[in-house]
């Protein structure tokens, strides 16, 4: 029942985003000479942004500073594996990379959530041959075998029956008949559960993800561990997003979001909501208006969804968060590169398409992760990225944004769509945005510009009542996450609502920026959008030599 009511639901978001599928964004007509030659380097690999899960493969300084000269904006850290100190020696190696780079990267905790886990205590490899039978039991004392499976999750038999199916795999379950398996269950014996094998596998480590297809698992959301882990580790570091693993429903995201409330800094935090199943899908516009952002998980809902419907869902959900003005992060796009050198054909499209449907980001988990070829991974999805970019429909785009919002529009709004307008029509190379809070410029990347938005953003003095501080630094790497945002974090001594003459010692900073950045030049005409007084305005302004 709980899947055809999301089909039922898939249906009604289709009827709003059918004519506004990626093949109708496309740029027509498409000039394929300028599509064969080669991408100029730039500083800005792709508007799009890249998440790099970093990992046993990409922790060292070296390796991570080549991530970062490949164009990753945001670091993810998986806490599903591995202990805290593990994770702040990569962090460590990050700070420094960012130094000697001087590269800007947000920092993104991901949580365990409602995952259940294969515990293989020995980690020797397990080999399970396809029409044998295989026993699943919450008796951790277990040893971990070809004939019993112990798992974190007591109450697993009382959400299955017979006919249900169940997946297990290494990491996330990836459809490799080598390294994935899947169970039909046959019987429920007690807290056990019996399945038939059907395919041979082998399992390697010390932990397994195991998935439910379409059944409810009452584990919470943010776990103990959570709390523990975002309570220590995420407060000393900062963590500018959390990624909500398993997100299900609305209220998720207010408990999480009252936790962090309860922990200084991380108020600041943006959450941005996981869906990973069908029951997150069933209530992904109540999910949408609670977060800050979106992960669409699409391995876990790969399963959960017939394969037919994934990308269906794709581009009714990706519409939703282009229209709500909220980042949306795409995930399990290059699976080959994790062994391989080159995506394949169709992960090459997937990327495109992904890019095209409206996303903010691509996260790129296991090829990063454990891959062999990081950097190049990232290179490579940049490169696509920008191509894509090239060919989308941005006029067809900001019209359906504008008729969406409707009128009459908020004043901030009305700003941010007449900068991107001023801009397209006079060519501008960039806009620049004077902001405190970062919603300004996140308002104009909303409607997609074909130029960078530099961001400028303008520290404000805060007070604890027991010392006085800076904000703008969250706000600042929080673009990083945001397609086609770029931020500077400008001088605290000059607000964003100051003087002619100080606001003109800020624009020539940005300026600056970016002709270092090679974005602009001269001659080059800019689109200005910033607060005087009480009124914000937006200038054109043509550089001379």
């Amino acid at each position: 029942m709980l899947l055809i009511a999301v089909l039922n639901s898939l249906k009604s978001m289709a009827t709003q985003a059918r004519m506004h599928s990626g093949h109708l964004l496309l740029e027509e007509p498409i000039r394929m000479v300028s599509i064969l030659k080669p991408s100029k380097a730039s500083f800005f690999p792709a508007m799009t942004k890249i998440v790099g899960t970093l990992g046993p493969k990409s922790r060292s300084v070296e390796i991570i500073s080549a991530c970062l000269n490949a164009g990753m904006s945001v670091a993810r850290f998986d806490f599903s594996w591995c202990d805290p100190e593990y994770h702040q020696e990569t962090l460590e190696n990050l700070k420094t990379a960012i130094k000697s780079t001087k590269k800007l990267c947000a920092v993104m905790l991901d949580t365990v959530g409602a995952e259940m886990q294969v515990v293989n205590k020995s980690e020797k490899s397990i080999s399970l041959q396809a029409d044998a039978q295989v026993v699943l039991t919450p008796d951790r004392g277990q040893e971990a075998s070809s004939q019993i499976l112990p798992i974190n999750y007591d109450g697993l038999a009382k959400s299955m029956k017979k006919g249900d199916t169940i997946f297990v795999g290494q990491y996330l379950f990836t459809g490799s008949e080598t390294t994935s398996v899947w169970l039909e269950v046959s019987e429920v014996t007690g807290q056990d559960v019996v399945c038939t094998i059907k395919n041979s596998a082998t399992l390697a480590g010390s932990l397994f993800t195991l998935h439910a297809s379409q059944v409810h698992i009452d584990l919470p959301t943010l776990s103990d561990k959570d709390k523990e882990v975002i309570s220590t580790w995420g407060v000393k570091n900062k963590i500018d997003f959390l990624s909500l693993s398993y997100t299900r429903h609305a209220e998720d995201v207010r408990q999480a979001r009252e936790f962090l409330s309860k922990l200084g800094d991380l108020s600041q935090t943006h959450i941005f909501a996981k869906i990973e199943n069908v029951e997150g899908l069933t209530h992904f516009d109540e999910i949408l208006q609670e977060a800050d952002g979106i992960i669409l998980s699409r391995g876990n809902l790969g399963i959960d969804l017939p394969p037919e419907k994934v990308f269906f869902f794709q581009k009714s959900a990706l519409y939703k968060c282009n229209m709500a003005g909220k980042p949306s992060v795409l995930t399990r796009v290059v699976d080959s590169m994790t062994d391989n050198l080159r995506p394949t054909r169709a992960e090459a499209t997937d990327v495109a398409n992904a890019v095209l449907d409206g996303s903010d980001a691509i996260l790129l988990g296991a090829e990063t992760l454990r891959g062999l070829y990081p950097v190049e991974t990232i290179s490579t999805v940049g490169k696509i990225c920008a191509e894509a970019e090239k060919v989308f429909n941005q006029d067809r785009y900001f019209k359906r944004t504008v008729k969406y919002v409707g009128e009459p529009m908020s004043h901030l709004e009305s700003i941010a769509s007449s900068a991107v307008r001023a801009a397209i029509k006079v060519k501008a190379s960039v806009i620049i945005c004077f902001t405190s809070s970062g919603r300004a410029a996140r308002l104009i990347a909303k409607y997609r510009p074909t130029m960078p938005v530099l961001s400028v953003v303008i520290p404000r003095l805060k007070t604890n009542q027991l010392k006085w501080s800076f904000s703008g630094a969250f706000e600042a790497r929080q673009s990083l996450i945001v397609r086609g945002l770029f931020p500077i974090l400008a001088d605290p001594r000059h607000p964003a609502e100051s003087t002619s003459a100080s606001n003109e010692s800020i624009l020539k900073v940005a300026l600056d920026h970016g002709k270092a950045a090679g974005v602009i030049k001269s001659h080059d005409r800019v689109v200005v959008c910033q607060k005087v007084g009480d009124s914000a305005v937006v200038k054109i302004i043509e550089l001379e030599d």
